[in-house]
């Protein structure tokens, strides 16, 4: 059983998210977390009784923020999500939802929103029960994520639809199976519920982690394809990256020369050529912008899960209600836009060396890596799912547009698409795991094909680890079922012994 997180005594992080997202993990909300909400709580409730203009709720939102109007909490409060729970496209799988309300529950903890203590720990049930909102993906802009928070909400006002147990129901029939009394709305509720970024951040989150592992996974299949290829390992060799220290270089070179300890390639003159494609020298580069990148897209998730993105942004101490821009997620939108692009970088490198280690002229192999010199095939039609897979992950690659249609009546007239930012990066990074699986195995046959060579121990055991899944090909046979099974075995962490999580 994985220990409960508590939320709201220190910084959560995109780890924490994943344990709850998708270990079971409970949540508690913190003593001082929950002192800080209710003073909030309190604070806004005196200002909107003494008549101060307060944004959502003494006024319109958005264009009408204009419009003045009497703060209530059953009839303002409870209007904002119905009318903008206005998401289509794909729904958001169980462990997204469970991140995303993880993501928003964090933000409620800073104190800031507003909010209730109620709607505070109806939130927390929902979690801890297995209540999981219907939430469709498509209806953020990136300026807060309205549409797909707006759902989420819905369940707790007993509309909507959730999954429980397996099973989709309307909203009220979820929270009375699972014994959760829909939450009074207080002065604020509905505003703090769905004007946050926690879409894009609780899926951040995952895809962060995700892509930590399909990174670790390049590391091992990379190492691999040295082998297998009989690369040298000059350009591992932490002289080279101390002359020019690019980001993430020296760790991408220690972690390869880790897996690779031990066998014939770290010994002097084991290498075939003096210098190989540019595919095996420049992998320490290439993977490591892409593990620096990844630092920054962690970095910005867990700069949104520390802080308050509210507004406006109850500062109780103070006792104002404080307009300001904190829901714009220009950052985290721009780290997910480098990471996808760096690991578009990673992929190609990996797709050509995996064309490399199939051509007899570089590689020294038989073409294809067919087991014998008889019209097989052996694994050239796989050069086309690398193909394909390379093309879709450059066309994720490219950015989301920077000008956007404004909405609002114009008041909206700039937005970041952080959610489809961080959607798209998903959408590269189970692409790579699948360019992964296929280079681990084509490298394994490269392996087989060499012969009489001892690897490293780190790839000795990546070997041991993929003839577990794939066996040698003796004799052509459909490569699609090896691969998906390499794929799952990674998305499953079961290489993650093998070379370390680190």
């Amino acid at each position: 059983m994985t220990d409960p997180i508590h939320l709201g005594a220190g910084p959560l992080t995109t780890r924490d998210l994943v344990a709850i997202a998708r270990e079971g993990a409970a949540v508690e909300l913190d003593d001082a977390a929950l002192e800080r909400i209710e003073a909030g709580h309190r604070a806004l409730e005196g200002l909107a009784a003494g008549g101060a203009a307060i944004y959502g709720v003494s006024t319109g939102l958005g264009a009408g923020v204009d419009t003045r109007i009497v703060p209530d909490a059953v009839v303002v409060q409870r209007r904002i999500p119905p009318g903008r729970a206005v998401g289509v496209g794909r729904n958001a799988r169980p462990d997204e939802v469970r991140a995303i309300m993880a993501a928003r529950l964090a933000g409620l903890c800073a104190g800031r929103s507003g909010a209730s203590r109620g709607v505070a720990e109806a939130l927390t049930d929902l979690l801890n029960r297995g209540v999981h909102p219907v939430v469709p993906m498509t209806g953020s802009v990136g300026e807060a994520d309205l549409a797909p928070l707006s759902h989420i909400a819905l369940v707790l006002l007993g509309q909507g639809e959730a999954e429980f147990q397996g099973e989709i129901l309307p909203g009220a029939e979820a929270l009375a199976r699972a014994g959760i009394t829909p939450p009074e709305f207080g002065v604020k509720d509905g505003l703090a519920l769905v004007s946050a970024n926690a879409a894009s951040v609780g899926a951040g989150a995952l895809v962060v982690e995700d892509a930590a592992q399909a990174l670790r996974s390049m590391l091992a299949a990379a190492a691999l394809s040295f082998e297998g290829y009989r690369a040298g390992i000059a350009p591992l060799d932490p002289r080279a990256a101390a002359l020019r220290p690019a980001p993430g270089q020296a760790e991408a070179a220690r972690r390869l020369l880790a897996l690779l300890d031990g066998g014939d390639l770290a010994q002097p003159g084991s290498a075939r050529k003096l210098q190989d494609p540019l595919s095996f020298r420049c992998a320490p580069p290439v993977l490591g912008a892409a593990l620096a990148a990844l630092v920054a897209a962690r970095a910005s998730v867990e700069l949104e899960l520390a802080g308050a993105g509210d507004n406006p942004a109850v500062i109780a101490e103070d006792g104002v209600a404080l307009p300001n821009a904190n829901f714009d997620p220009t950052h985290l939108a721009l780290a997910f836009e480098a990471l996808g692009a760096a690991l578009a970088r990673v992929a190609a490198i990996s797709a050509a060396r995996i064309v490399k280690l199939m051509s007899p002229g570089s590689s020294d192999l038989p073409r294809f890596l067919a087991p014998a010199p008889d019209g097989s095939t052996g694994y050239g039609p796989t050069q086309k799912t690398a193909a394909a897979l390379l093309a879709e992950i450059g066309h994720l690659a490219g950015p989301m547009p920077v000008a956007v249609l404004p909405v609002a009546d114009g008041v909206e007239d700039y937005a970041t698409m952080a959610t489809s930012t961080v959607d798209k990066t998903a959408g590269i990074v189970e692409r790579l795991r699948l360019l992964a699986a296929l280079e681990l195995v084509v490298a394994a046959q490269a392996v087989d094909l060499r012969g009489g060579v001892a690897l490293g121990s780190g790839t000795a055991a990546i070997l041991t680890e993929v003839r577990g899944l794939v066996p040698t090909l003796e004799a052509d046979r459909p490569a699609a079922p090896d691969i998906a099974a390499v794929a799952g075995f990674i998305a499953s962490g079961g290489l993650e012994a093998v070379f370390g999580a680190g």
